[in-house]
């Protein structure tokens, strides 16, 4: 199955998942949003995806905190 932005919060829930699935299946969802833009996408649309992007990362951090502080850091830099 594959999932895509509107799961995060079903795959953080994920009793049967081990939290290493879980953490690559976010990061995969946001290296797809990510591949999906281009050299014409607009500024809003980059808004977007950054937006959802610190999302995911908010929803990472339900598993692992510290993780996800670094990367709402870096994100912010």
């Amino acid at each position: 199955m594959s999932y895509g932005y509107e799961d995060i919060d079903k795959i953080v829930d994920f009793k049967t998942w081990k939290t290493k699935k879980k953490i690559d299946e976010l990061f995969r969802i946001d290296s797809y949003m990510y591949t999906n833009l281009g050299t014409d996408s607009t500024k809003a649309e980059k808004e977007k995806v950054k937006r959802k992007s610190k999302a995911i990362y908010k929803a990472i951090s339900k598993i692992n905190p510290k993780l996800a502080k670094e990367l709402i850091y870096h994100m912010d830099e």
